[in-house]
C-alpha cells in the first residue's frame, strides 16, 4: 500500500517578528515494512534546509529566517509504501517477564524504562493503576498491554482542548478527557512502571471513510511501542484501541513527546501567533494536491510587551492533538 502525505504548519503573526529558527521531525522513517519513497519540504520564506539524524534514528531537519517577516509556512511532502504486517500472535508466554531482566534488554533500553518529561509515575497515577487492577499484571506481558490500550480507550473521553501541548498527565489523569498525546504519555508510563521498555511514536494516520477512529483525519498522530523481547517492538493506539497497522504511518519516536515534535523553534519580536495545521493522508502513488485546507489551531495569544523587554524570545511548537 502506498500512502502520500501532506503537512502544512503555518505560523502567522500580528506585528513582524524576525530569527525564526526552526526545527523539524516531519519526514517518515525507512525501517522495517515502511518505506520512504519521496520526501520534500518547502519554506515560505524560503531558506536554506540542513539536516542530522538524532539519537533516536530521527530525520531532523533545520532553518532559520533572520528576516522580518509576518508568517512562516512549511509544507512536508512524503510518499511511503507499507508492506503487510506480519499477524500478532494472541500472547506470548509469561516467561516473557523474566526476559526483560536480561543485561542486553535494559542496557540496550536503559531511557525508555526510565521516567521522562511527560511520562512519569505520580499519585495520580498510581489512583487510576489501582483503580483498573494495573498495578500488579499477572498475564503476559503481551495480553497486560492489550487491556492496557483498551482500559485508556474507554477510561478516557477524547476531547481537543482540555490538555495542551505542555501538559503533564496528571492533567487529564484528573479530568478524564485529552487527546492522544496524552494517551500515549499514560499508557508508556504504566508500561515502564511494569518493566517494559516503551517508547513515542509520532507520525499519521490514515483514516479509512466512514471509520470510527476517534482521532481526526487532519492532524499528526501519536501512539506507542512497547518492546516484547520474542516479538520486538509492537505499535499499541490507545486512543483509538487497536494494535497498529497498515494505516500508522511512523515519522519519529522518543522517549516521550518532548523528543519528537513535529515543529519546534523560536523567534524574535513582540507579536501575537496565530497557528493553523493540516495534515492529509490518502493511499495514492502521487502527492495530494489540495489548496486551502488549513485549520486555525491556535487563536492568536501573547503576553502584552512591557517597556523593559523591547522583545522577547517566543516558542514555538503544536500539541498532538489528534
Amino acid at each position: 500500500m502506498f500512502y502520500s502525505i501532506r503537512h502544512v504548519t503555518r505560523f502567522r503573526y500580528s506585528a513582524p517578528v524576525r530569527e525564526s529558527v526552526m526545527e523539524l521531525r516531519m519526514q517518515p522513517r525507512s525501517e522495517g515494512p515502511q518505506a520512504l519513497r519521496s520526501f520534500q519540504i518547502n519554506t515560505n520564506p524560503r531558506a536554506q534546509l540542513y539536516a542530522y539524524t538524532d539519537h533516536f534514528g530521527n530525520a531532523v531537519y533545520h532553518f532559520n529566517v533572520l528576516r522580518a517577516h509576518e508568517e512562516l509556512r512549511i509544507e512536508a511532502q512524503a510518499v511511503i509504501e507499507l508492506s503487510r504486517l506480519t499477524p500478532m500472535p494472541e500472547a506470548v508466554d509469561t516467561l516473557e517477564w523474566e526476559r526483560f531482566n536480561s543485561y542486553n534488554l535494559t542496557d540496550d533500553h536503559f531511557d525508555l524504562l526510565e521516567p521522562s518529561k511527560f511520562s512519569f509515575y505520580s499519585p495520580a497515577l498510581a489512583r487510576f493503576m489501582a483503580e483498573n487492577e494495573l498495578e500488579n499484571p499477572k498475564r503476559d506481558p503481551l495480553t497486560e498491554l492489550k487491556v492496557l490500550n483498551r482500559t485508556i480507550h474507554d477510561a478516557f473521553a477524547y476531547e481537543l482542548g482540555v490538555t495542551q501541548v505542555h501538559s503533564p498527565i496528571d492533567h487529564a489523569l484528573d479530568e478524564r478527557r485529552g487527546v492522544c498525546q496524552d494517551f500515549a504519555h499514560i499508557m508508556i508510563a504504566v508500561a515502564r512502571r511494569w518493566g517494559i521498555p516503551a517508547r513515542y511514536v509520532s507520525g499519521y494516520l490514515y483514516h479509512r471513510p466512514n471509520n470510527r477512529d476517534r482521532s481526526g483525519p487532519d492532524a499528526t498522530h501519536a501512539w506507542v511501542e512497547a518492546y516484547l523481547p520474542s516479538l520486538g517492538w509492537v505499535g499499541f493506539d490507545p486512543t483509538n484501541n487497536v494494535l497498529t497497522g497498515e494505516r500508522h504511518i511512523r515519522a519519529a519516536v522518543g522517549r516521550d513527546y518532548a523528543d519528537v515534535p513535529p515543529t519546534r523553534g523560536t523567534l524574535k519580536g513582540i507579536a501575537e501567533t496565530e497557528l493553523a495545521i493540516a495534515v492529509a493522508v490518502e493511499p495514492t502513488l502521487a502527492p495530494v494536491r489540495h489548496e486551502d485546507f488549513l485549520r486555525v489551531a491556535r487563536p492568536m495569544s501573547a503576553p502584552q510587551p512591557t517597556p523593559s523587554m523591547p522583545e522577547r524570545l517566543y516558542h514555538q511548537q503544536q500539541q498532538q492533538q489528534q
